[in-house]
């Protein structure tokens, strides 16, 4: 049985600027929407983009991940390796700058995995990613990574 669909909802300080990342750039199909808010279709899951002041957008803390001081705080979505190898290529020729650039982690072991991440114009960040063995995506091999 699928997984059901999850519901995340991230403040944003421009509406428009958002919806231009969101629908524009990763394609993500607008759902129902109002001045403050707009819904959309993350690869299957709900986002909800809500309007806040500048000033009350949150602080982002990071921790380190396998050589990466890697945000706290974000979001992203899980690929097939070669759907995300082209929304790399179309974020890369679209001049998004990369908060942390395209790479594999874990490089030859269990959960090898590429990814890379990206903020929206709200300073949100989203990490989208892919795994060489896509069973490793919940494994627990009793190891610690570094």
């Amino acid at each position: 049985m699928p997984s059901p669909p999850f519901h995340l909802a991230l403040p944003v300080d421009d509406l428009q600027a958002a919806d231009r990342f969101y629908a524009g750039l990763l394609g993500c199909p607008r759902g129902r929407r109002s001045e403050r808010w707009i819904d959309y279709d993350f690869w299957g899951h709900q986002l909800v983009a809500h309007l806040v002041p500048a000033g009350a957008m949150p602080s982002l803390a990071r921790n380190p991940v396998d050589g990466e001081d890697i945000p706290a705080s974000h979001f992203g979505v899980v690929l097939p390796w070669e759907e995300l190898e082209q929304l790399i290529a179309r974020l890369t020729a679209s001049g998004v700058e990369f908060a942390i650039a395209p790479t594999v982690r874990f490089a030859a072991r269990r959960g090898e995995q590429k990814t890379c991440f990206v903020r929206d114009p709200a300073g949100n960040y989203l990490e989208f990613k892919a795994f060489r063995n896509i069973d490793m995506l919940f494994a627990s091999d009793g190891l610690d990574y570094p």
